[in-house]
């Protein structure tokens, strides 16, 4: 977490400011997403869902705040 009011610093380990991350839905999927979050990411928008005729897949996009 940041202090209240100061702009972070760029993302860690030179991730970029915007990721999609997609996967089976899943709990490894549901694990990345919640590590994304636990770095300071933040969700933006909804995820989007479909399925590929085997399996249900996800897609959720997350932003560095700043």
């Amino acid at each position: 977490m940041t202090d209240a009011g100061r702009t972070p610093g760029p993302p860690p380990d030179g991730l970029p400011v915007y990721r999609v991350l997609t996967g089976p839905d899943d709990a490894t999927f549901c694990h990345r997403v919640s590590e994304a979050l636990g770095l300071g990411y933040r969700l933006h928008e909804g995820p989007a869902v479909t399925f590929d005729g085997e399996r249900v897949v996800v897609a959720q996009a997350v932003v560095w705040p700043g």
